[in-house]
Formats: C-alpha cells, structure tokens, sequence
C-alpha cells in the first residue's frame, strides 16, 4: 500500500508490450478497483517524482561475478534515474549490511558496487531476513516522499527459517515498496506446496519470484547480469503511480488491489501487461 495522505492509497504500475514499456499513458486510462469496487483515481504521475531506490546484494561465494558484471556496467545503467532519485546499496549473506546509505549522487553509487563484496556478511544465505531488512531500512530512511523500490541481485538459493513470504510481503507493504528481482545461475523457483501438505518453516526455500510478483514488481532470469541490471533500472524508473482514497475497512482488513486498461486504451495497446501489487492491508 502506498499512501499519499491519511486516507489515501497509492499503487506503482508497470506496463509493458512484450518487452516493450509503454509510455503516454494518462488517468484516463487506467481503471481501479478495491474489492472490485471501481476507485476514482484522484492523483496520478508517470516519472515526475522522486525513486527511493535500494540494491540489494547475494554476496555469497557464487555470487561474485555477477557483482563484477553489473559493476562494470553500473554507471550507464544508473544514468536511467533522474536528478533527485536516491540510491542505497545493502549488502547479504548470512547477515545483512548497509554498504551506502541513501545518496543522490549516482556516479559514487556505481562505484560503491564493486567494493560491496568485500563486507563481511557471513557465509550461508538468508534471503528472507535480508529483504525484511531491506523493508526495515526503506521505512526509516526514505523520507516521506517519493516512490520506494527494491531491487535485489541473488542466486535465489536459500532457505527461509522461521520467516515465512507472507510475513516478508506485509513487510514490504508496510513500508510501501515495490520488489524487484534478477535472479542469477540456475534461478530455481521452489515448486508450490503439494495440496494438504503444510510449509516447515525451519525448511521453506526462498522464492523472491513469489515476493516480486505479489508485491507488483518485476523479476527477470538473468543470462547476462549486466544486461538484466540495465533493462531493470529503467522499468523501475518508468512506472505509473496511481492514487486512490482508501475505503473505510476494519484496521488490518487485507484489501484487493486491480489495475487495468480503459476499453479504449486496451484497443491502442491490446497485449499490454500490467504488474501491480494484489492488494493492501488497511490501517
């Protein structure tokens, strides 16, 4: 959920044709609805405001040459941000760190990439606890203005112990951010659960797939990190921000969120995709 004000909610969407963004997009596009109920959009941007940005960073054994690659490559691929867009780097293993704090100035933040990896954050991986401390950090630490994305750089190999995505997801809600994922290596996304079967939470592997996708972010199966981390800085840049009032509901009542197309605007755009989260809990 994003808030604009005490009583509104705001919601980040990306659309795409294919692998194309599409642009020029007005409100009087898109259609809003909470519990099914249409919403009157009553503010809407596309790239005016601030991005609070935080890169988020598997420095595991395996994840070394993927953080040279994007390394490389980080300082055109930041040039996709605007003058304003702040940027933090957080670094995990075991445990996380915050390598850079929130900083406009890009061209630092892409040479902070390369030196990420020599923080000592342990050996094993902790996904979960690491994006929860993502969402921790943006909270405190993003100000009041502006949109708030996460993007995280992984091999998507680790176990969850103890923290579920659902606690993770109502995390990144509360601190209203967006998810983002490449994934590296294999990208393995763990297969669901069995029907009947309940989740061990000492056991339950990672799937920032799940966490992306519920949190209406983008995930991408990387072959060339550098080229996944490029194509991701600019589609996080170029979302729309909606805003709707909140409808009055029972404090902690979760709510359904759906976006989509106008009739007319689907007819200019008819293979359109749009991501945005599935929905809120109110306050």
């Amino acid at each position: 959920m994003f808030k604009t004000g005490v009583s509104d909610v705001r919601v980040d969407v990306q659309v795409m044709e294919g692998k194309n963004l599409v642009n020029g997009l007005s409100k009087d596009d898109f259609v809003v609805t909470d519990e099914n109920q249409p919403q009157s959009i009553v503010s809407f941007s596309h790239g005016e405001e601030r991005l609070n940005l935080i890169l988020l960073l598997d420095i595991s054994g395996s994840m070394q040459k993927y953080i040279d690659e994007i390394a490389q490559t980080a300082r055109e691929s930041l040039e996709h941000l605007r003058p304003g867009d702040r940027v933090a780097i957080m670094v995990f293993a075991r445990t996380s760190a915050v390598h850079q704090g929130f900083s406009d100035n890009l061209a630092e933040t892409a040479r902070q990439i390369a030196s990420a990896v020599k923080v000592d954050v342990g050996t094993s991986t902790l996904i979960n606890s690491a994006v929860m401390d993502a969402a921790h950090y943006m909270e405190a630490n993003a100000g009041t203005d502006g949109r708030r994305a996460i993007l995280i750089l992984t091999d998507n190999l680790s176990m969850s112990y103890q923290l579920t995505d659902g606690q993770v997801i109502r995390e990144l809600n509360k601190a209203d951010t967006v998810f983002n994922a490449i994934v590296t290596g294999r990208a393995i996304r763990p297969r669901p659960l069995e029907p009947g079967k309940v989740e061990n939470p000492d056991s339950t592997p990672s799937d920032v797939f799940h966490l992306s996708e519920e949190t209406g972010g983008e995930w991408v199966k990387a072959e060339q990190a550098s080229v996944s981390f490029n194509e991701m800085i600019a589609h996080i840049r170029s979302r729309y921000s909606l805003a709707y009032h909140e409808p009055p509901s029972a404090p902690g009542t979760f709510r359904h969120i759906g976006v989509a197309l106008t009739e007319t605007a689907r007819r200019r755009f008819p293979l359109a995709e749009l991501k945005a989260r599935t929905g809120y809990y109110a306050e």
